[in-house]
């Protein structure tokens, strides 16, 4: 496994209020969580900087989406700067909900990726295949043309940890088990190695995401490539503090 330090992040996607992240925050300052996993908590835009406020140092707190401009006129939309003016340290970028519903390219994706980086945010980039895709045998594939867009804008992958996220298993209650996701993750220390460079293929953190839970968070920790999980609904549950302590 390498000296890769454990990464667990919590995407809130588009939930909570004041009342209920309020809760989320205090369980997360009363556990006990373990010191050698980073936590890192993906929290709507309105609510990062309250989240920051109630939440100890050691958690970060992301944007689930930034843009690849400064500033300028975007509507509605954030950019690196502003996130990092409130206090949060990362951003969550070509999450497959970005991709299938607001139907972001993956050069956008990497073009976000690129400007996030030179802005000083650590970023987690999305990856993953959907259920028609997988059927088709065309995983790897899939995965690597969209780690070749991230490859073509990214010089230094020190700030960057990749998520793989099945699509398929996203919220629907399936996991891809824990042989199939290593599977991939073994695939893509591969892939790096053969297209980045041996040293971050070595070094990068590679997230799994999909329907991870307290239950099963502890097999999936054991496989050789897994360095942590990116983690939807159970990351709005107590749970989230065993699938934190998944390598305890």
């Amino acid at each position: 496994m390498a000296n890769r330090r454990f990464c667990v992040g919590g995407n809130w996607k588009m939930n909570g209020d004041q009342k209920s992240i309020a809760e989320i925050c205090k369980v997360l300052s009363d556990a006990a969580l373990d010191a050698n996993t980073e936590v890192v908590i993906g929290c709507p835009a309105i609510y990062l900087m309250y989240a920051r406020n109630l939440l100890p140092c050691n958690i970060g707190v992301a944007g689930q989406n930034a843009y690849k401009v400064a500033k300028g006129a975007f509507t509605g939309e954030i950019s690196p700067a502003m996130l990092k003016d409130i206090g949060a340290e990362w951003v969550i970028l070509g999450h497959s909900e970005r991709r299938a519903i607001f139907k972001e390219t993956d050069e956008l994706i990497a073009e976000k990726a690129e400007h996030a980086l030179a802005e000083g945010l650590k970023i987690i980039a999305c990856i993953g295949e959907t259920l028609e895709e997988r059927e088709a045998g065309k995983t790897n594939d899939v995965v690597a043309r969209q780690m070749c867009a991230y490859a073509k804008k990214i010089r230094d992958w020190t700030n960057v940890v990749v998520a793989y996220e099945p699509v398929w298993a996203i919220g629907t209650g399936k996991t891809a088990t824990p042989e199939q996701a290593q599977e991939v993750h073994a695939y893509l220390r591969k892939w790096l190695e053969e297209n980045v460079s041996k040293e971050v293929s070595a070094s990068l953190r590679i997230q799994y995401g999909g329907s991870v839970t307290g239950a099963n968070a502890k097999e999936l920790a054991k496989k050789p490539d897994i360095d942590g999980f990116l983690v939807g609904g159970a990351s709005l549950k107590p749970e989230f503090v065993d699938i934190i302590n998944a390598r305890k």
